[in-house]
């Protein structure tokens, strides 16, 4: 069919042609999740949007790295609608469902306080 005949060494460039495939395709993903990833270890309170940052700008390489700097930066966050409390609390929830863990209720942390005072 293709005026050749394909042999054993064939088969194998074919199979290592495709390991390195698959290998480069894992890296580029586990890459561009990383700024999300660390944002998300280190508490960040704009979690999420670090991790969109650094899927969508991955191609772009530029945003990618912004993303990558915006994850370590250190955050000082100021809201007047909430005292710092319910601020923390916030941020802990939206940590919580960016791990796929059950948020923590607000009764339930309360009482964890109240018993370890």
């Amino acid at each position: 069919m293709l005026g050749f005949e394909l042999t054993t060494w064939d088969y194998i460039t074919f199979g290592g042609l495709l390991i390195l495939i698959v290998a480069g395709v894992t890296v580029l993903v586990l890459v561009a999740g990383l700024p999300g990833k660390i944002a998300i270890s280190r508490n960040h309170p704009d979690a999420e949007a670090v991790k969109m940052m650094g899927w969508a700008g991955f191609l772009a390489v530029v945003p990618w790295i912004q993303a990558f700097i915006w994850a370590f930066k250190p955050t000082d966050i100021i809201d007047i609608r909430r005292f710092p409390a319910e601020e923390r609390e916030s941020i802990a929830r939206e940590i919580a469902r960016l791990r796929g863990e059950e948020p923590v209720a607000k009764d339930t942390e309360k009482a964890a306080e109240k018993s370890a005072e």
